[in-house]
């Protein structure tokens, strides 16, 4: 044997070690990083979900890369072993054997690099399919058919897309085995064009691919046959979903292509017992014939000439399918509609009887009031307020309506000089604290009374927090260790800093030094094995922000886009609410459809980018802050997408009755869900088909003013008395107008107390009768003198005015509206609540307080009644009145004049009136 034989051998045995050792190192950091996945889903409770969904998701990637690379390489080796006596044309160049043996294996190698890449492809979008499989094995009924086919809704959610994936993969297959096979026959000379087209193939080859095609024929088939149920998603019509064109010229041309295309197939098949490619060429002409024909010319004929003239008429069950559909999956079959006169009968008593409503009015705006937070509350520059949420809780013995922020820590804010890994990772680990206030009350500086603030909390109200440290949140992006031989930075205290070691049963325990090997190799960081700050108490805390946390357990949900904090048990949880959705309704609109109207769910949202158009307020997430805990509640039974994960998924879902009353007190109806009704209801209330094709009766969102910019408005939260109940709920509101003008039509609320939680209630102006829109009192505002020029001066003296959302607050059977104005300082960024504008009937008042601006309209609060003088007495004035009326005319006249220099109309126009009225009374006493 000769040296380089020898070496040739030598390379030959090492070769598989090489792979083996190269495909060791590309996945070992996969590997290592699902060992440690492993460890986290187990500290958290959920490794059944781990393993269950890691379980499918090999065994389909398996699967797919040995069934896909398998049949690639058999019709590989087919074309090999059909053209075996021959060699590839262009090696017949090379006269020297060995180069051509040498050329050849290099060939075989580089198809065999293309097919484990097609593959591996394959595998990687078997293995992402896990949650399709489980789903088409676990389908659950809806109860409802589809109008043209009559199959239940559970096979378009649950079955077809399983179907349709493995229809186009088993098609991708096959023409990637077809083109292989082709190139192998076309390089050996196998194929020859100077036989002509009828005879340029012949003998097993020629088998081989007609086979080929036949089989993709038939899966061409197939797929005429799955798009039929696709025309239930049609996207061009007046509707979405399958219109007259679609069910009477693209539904039979599908039926005729799939007959023909089977017909193509069989062609192949017979042109196995004959010369020639005649029969087969035929067939496919014809096909693309047809394919012109009946799949194009004939729907735009039918469209063109036969739908558009009678439109209406033609659509009408179409449109009747649409409306239904839509208002199903969107769950607006729920709202109770209900006439609201929107009279203007509105007393002092009235307002006064509606006291929880009037007292719990929002007067402080999330930016305004985080902004202001963040200026009083957050301490120390590393601290940090995500944002401020609404909830409510029963404090010193009343139902009060409070905005909420958690004193995050995000080591991002840490000065450049500290960040360093000691700091990152083991010393700055937690936020402290939350903020509370309620949302109507103001200090006489312009800012908001606190009932919890400071670090560590300070409280003025009968809530306990016995545990305000936050280890996961909004803001904790990055991972940190607890339990280290080190103390942590608690809180700030005076020139020190308190210090804390963590006891809660959060984060996996680097109690061996394997765990701390793996670890380290996963974060590709050394320390982590090397430092002598561990122990085997140490804990290691990823997976820190909530809305990663809960995506990690189960991927299938889309969350809200606002978690919010409340207090519980002295405890800090994090509420998120978690829907199922899916984009596989039939006739159903999705959202993201709806261009002729503002959206006010915004476009990075997954229901938005995803097709999405069926929804349900399915889930309620509870974790803790300071453990990270997470705890799941299926709060919908009735919904088939849950009751199918909670089959797949047995021990996730806790059912609604075993979650805590303390739980309930705090569940409010999500905003994103709401919007998204109400976005679809502004056409789905349209339940006639003729009114619904005309947009006689279109809907929008109001408009307002904010820093002399239109935005649209948004639902908000608000605790009122609905008409006809006996008590104040909290509620989540929001006006409607018509498409073109300014006025309301109607709101929309949403109840979250109690049994009237999810309650969708839609209360309807008179259509005859004018209802002011929040435009037209920001006109009417921006009209009035007194508010005018005093809004304009404020903007010219170094300060900036902010006008806060304009809120429509029904009382009993009236409307009140409700607008705050801030001012900012142009160096500073805290802005102060000064006056609350007021506007009812045809009044528009602004004073500095609620109160003050009611009193205006209604009157003064009424005090206790006068003790009653006996008949027939009379009652002499007291003798100091003129005098007293004298010095408040003085005070009135000084209060002008004090308001006059500081260029402050509004009080100086008060203070004129007050003067006026002294006068006049004083003229009565001395006729």
């Amino acid at each position: 044997m000769t040296y380089s034989s020898t070496k040739s051998l030598r390379a030959r045995r090492l070769l598989p070690w090489l792979v083996a050792i190269t495909l060791l190192l590309v996945f070992s950091g996969g590997l290592v990083h699902l060992l440690t996945e492993s460890w986290w889903f187990e500290s958290v409770g959920y490794g059944s979900v781990f393993w269950l969904r890691l379980k499918w998701q090999l065994a389909l990637g398996l699967g797919g890369f040995v069934l896909y690379g398998g049949g690639l390489w058999a019709s590989y080796q087919m074309a090999l072993r059909l053209t075996r006596d021959r060699t590839y044309r262009f090696l017949s160049r090379y006269s020297d054997q060995t180069q051509r043996d040498q050329l050849e294996r290099l060939l075989n190698l580089g198809a065999l690099g293309l097919i484990f890449v097609l593959a591996l492809g394959v595998a990687l979008r078997a293995a992402s399919a896990w949650q399709a499989v489980l789903q088409f094995l676990n389908p659950t009924v809806f109860g409802t058919n589809d109008p043209i086919f009559g199959r239940d809704i559970g096979f378009y959610v649950f079955k077809l897309p399983l179907w349709q994936g493995l229809q186009d993969t088993l098609l991708g297959l096959l023409v990637w085995s077809l083109l292989i096979a082709a190139t192998v026959y076309a390089l050996k000379g196998e194929v020859r064009p100077e036989r002509g087209w009828k005879y340029f193939l012949t003998g097993e080859a020629k088998a081989h691919l007609c086979l080929l095609l036949a089989a993709i024929a038939v899966l061409l088939a197939a797929g005429f046959w799955l798009d039929r149920y696709s025309l239930l998603y049609a996207d061009g019509g007046v509707i979405f979903g399958a219109g007259y064109t679609d069910v009477h010229a693209r539904l039979q041309a599908y039926w005729l292509m799939g007959f023909v295309t089977l017909a193509v197939a069989a062609l192949f098949v017979i042109a196995l017992g004959r010369s020639g490619f005649s029969l087969p060429i035929f067939g496919i002409v014809i096909y693309l014939g047809l394919l012109v024909l009946v799949n194009g010319l004939y729907p735009w004929f039918q469209q063109n000439f036969v739908v558009e003239p009678n439109e209406l008429t033609i659509e009408r069950p179409y449109i009747e399918h649409n409306i239904a559909f839509t208002r199903e999956a969107y769950n607006l079959t729920s709202v109770t509609s209900e006439p609201f006169p929107a009279e203007n009968n509105l007393t002092r008593s009235t307002i006064e009887a509606n006291g929880p409503t009037v007292g719990n009015i929002r007067l402080w705006d999330y930016a305004p009031l985080l902004s202001t937070y963040k200026q009083l509350q957050e301490i120390r520059l590393y601290y940090n307020f995500e944002d401020v949420d609404i909830d409510r809780y029963t404090l010193n013995g009343d139902y009060r309506q409070v905005a909420l922020s958690a004193r995050e820590l995000p080591v991002e804010q840490l000065p450049s000089e500290a960040q360093n890994w000691i700091n990152r990772q083991l010393k700055f680990t937690h936020g402290f604290g939350v903020v509370m206030s309620p949302v109507n009350q103001v200090t006489p500086n312009g800012l908001p009374e606190f009932f919890i603030r400071n670090v560590p909390p300070n409280s003025t109200v009968d809530l306990p927090l016995d545990q305000p440290r936050i280890y996961y949140g909004e803001s904790t992006r990055n991972y940190i260790f607890t339990g280290a031989n080190t103390d942590e930075f608690d809180y700030p205290l005076g020139d020190t800093n308190a210090a804390y070691r963590y006891t809660g049963a959060g984060g996996v325990r680097l109690n061996s030094f394997l765990r701390r090997l793996v670890y380290a190799y996963d974060l590709g960081n050394l320390r982590v094995l090397i430092s002598n700050y561990f122990n085997n108490e140490t804990r290691i805390h990823y997976h820190r922000l909530i809305t990663d946390r809960v995506r990690q357990v189960t991927p299938f949900l889309t969350f809200d886009s606002d978690p919010y904090p409340a207090i519980i048990d002295g405890r800090i949880k994090w509420i998120l609410d978690g829907y199922t959705s899916s984009d596989r309704y039939p006739y159903s609109e999705p959202l993201n459809r709806r261009t002729d109207l503002v959206s006010l769910v915004d476009s990075t949202n997954p229901l938005m980018r995803n097709g999405v158009n069926y929804i349900r307020d399915a889930v309620k997430v509870f974790i803790d802050a300071y453990d990270g805990t997470l705890e799941f509640y299926a709060r919908d039974r009735d919904d088939p997408l849950l009751a199918t994960y909670s089959r797949i998924f047995p021990n996730v879902f806790q059912p609604i009755e075993a979650m805590p009353a303390a739980y309930r007190e705090h569940l409010r109806y999500p905003e994103d869900i709401f919007t998204v009704q109400a976005q679809m209801y502004r056409a789905y209330h349209m339940e006639n088909p003729e009114v619904f094709y005309n947009r006689e009766d279109l809907w929008r969102f109001p408009e307002q003013t904010k820093d002399d910019v239109a935005e649209t408005m948004e639902p908000y939260y608000i605790i009122m008395k609905l008409p006809k109940l006996g008590q104040e709920e909290f509620l989540q509101i929001l006006p409607f107008t018509p498409a073109n003008r300014d006025n309301m039509i109607a709101w929309m609320a949403g109840g979250s107390d109690g049994d009237n939680y999810g309650r969708l209630l839609l209360y309807e102006f008179p259509k005859q009768e004018l209802v002011f829109g929040p435009t037209q009192i920001e006109a009417r505002i921006s009209q009035t003198p007194e508010i005018s020029e005093q809004l304009t001066l404020w903007n010219q003296q170094g300060s900036g005015v902010i006008r806060g959302t304009l809120l429509v607050v029904p009382v009993e059977q009236s409307l009140l509206y409700v607008q705050p104005i801030y001012l900012r300082s142009d160096q500073g960024e805290l802005p102060e609540l000064r006056r609350v504008i007021v506007a009812y009937n045809d009044q528009v008042v602004m004073r500095e307080t609620l109160d003050q601006s009611l009193e205006v309209i209604f009157g003064a609060a009424s005090a206790s009644p006068p003790t009653p003088t006996p008949e027939g007495t009379d009652v002499a004035a007291p003798a100091n009145t003129v005098a007293a009326l004298v010095q408040a005319a003085l005070q009135a006249y000084q209060d002008g004049q004090q308001a006059l220099q500081q260029g402050d109309w509004q009080r100086y126009g008060t203070a004129q009136q007050q003067l006026e009225g002294i006068l006049q009374e004083l003229n009565q006493q001395n006729p």
